[in-house]
């Protein structure tokens, strides 16, 4: 026997307009790394459509892990993130879920995405979706192995690390928009009570068209260079900094690098990760609530299901 295996890893951050994706794939590699050191990791593009190679790639693994994001959908054929065709269907099916979610609130399945989803995941390892609302549709698709973990970008959350986490307000904040399912009225009253209540408010944009949808808004916004590596200087080495804003992932960064957030509701990600894991967010156009949480002290307690990642973790032990 070989002494490593073979996988491969749909990294959703190749192809993706969407720098949320790279915060996505940095847990989804440290976790990664960690349960398959001595293996040997294929990568292939999840938000493109896979030629012969890729395909080929994930039929000589032992298993594929598809990761993080808003994979899944009702209508796989339509605007779904995760790029499968009919031959993919036909050709593949080791495919495991490591904390994906549902692409928006929608109506039941069509036969052609259950069709889809049933042939390409594995029907021999437990899947892990983010909340229970990607559980639910998963099961009435008749897809049961499947175990609500959260986002692996909660994993390391644990309530311990979120005591260590400031609760009062700081001095001045950082925020995002979101011009995917963009609010006007609702984000520029948002950008009016950061900039009542901070000093100075810095946006970070995630995609092309934020930052010029964000200026039409609020022309006094300090802009960071659109990167990671931005954003992540800026959370590491401002005196005092709190993170406002709506994309999810950048909320959870700042969580991450022990910044206090609050992330404003815009679709079904934050909603459902709020209910199930106690995500500090707030409802889009619940002004009076984001303003009492900005000035009122604020105790976060995120909690990943400890037991239900330790159980998707352990199918891979050796």
């Amino acid at each position: 026997m070989s002494k490593f295996r073979q996988i491969t890893i749909l990294d959703t951050a190749i192809a993706s307009t969407n720098l949320g994706d790279q915060i996505i794939m940095d847990a989804i590699r440290k976790q990664t790394d960690a349960l398959f050191p001595d293996d040997f990791a294929f990568s292939v593009a999840s938000h493109d459509y896979m030629g012969a190679k890729s395909r080929g790639l994930i039929r000589k693994s032992e298993f594929a892990i598809a990761s993080g994001t808003n994979l899944l959908s009702s209508r796989m054929w339509l605007r779904a993130p995760w790029k499968l065709r009919v031959l993919d269907g036909l050709r593949i099916d080791n495919v495991v879920l490591m904390g994906c979610g549902w692409y928006q609130y929608q109506r039941a399945t069509d036969p052609y995405s259950r069709w889809l989803l049933r042939s390409v995941l594995s029907k021999h390892h437990q899947h892990a979706v983010r909340d229970s609302y990607s559980l639910t549709n998963l099961a009435r698709l008749g897809i049961t192995n499947v175990v609500n973990t959260s986002c692996p970008t909660l994993w390391d959350l644990s309530p311990e690390y979120c005591a260590t986490l400031p609760r009062e307000k700081a001095h001045d904040v950082v925020t995002t928009v979101n011009t995917y399912m963009p609010d006007p009225e609702a984000d520029k009253r948002m950008l009016e009570i950061l900039a009542k209540h901070y000093g100075r408010v810095h946006i970070w944009v995630q995609t092309a068209g934020d930052w010029d949808y964000a200026r039409a808004l609020a022309p006094s916004l300090v802009r960071l260079a659109p990167s990671l590596a931005a954003f992540n200087t800026l959370l590491e080495t401002h005196p005092s900094l709190d993170y406002v804003g709506n994309r999810l992932h950048a909320g959870i960064r700042a969580l991450q690098l022990g910044r206090r957030a609050i992330i404003v509701e815009i679709d079904n990600r934050a909603a459902e990760m709020g209910r199930d894991f106690g995500l500090p967010t707030v409802k889009r156009r619940d002004f009076a609530r984001l303003e009492a949480l900005i000035t009122g002290p604020m105790p976060i307690k995120v909690t990943p299901p400890v037991d239900r990642i330790a159980e998707w973790k352990g199918q891979f032990a050796r």
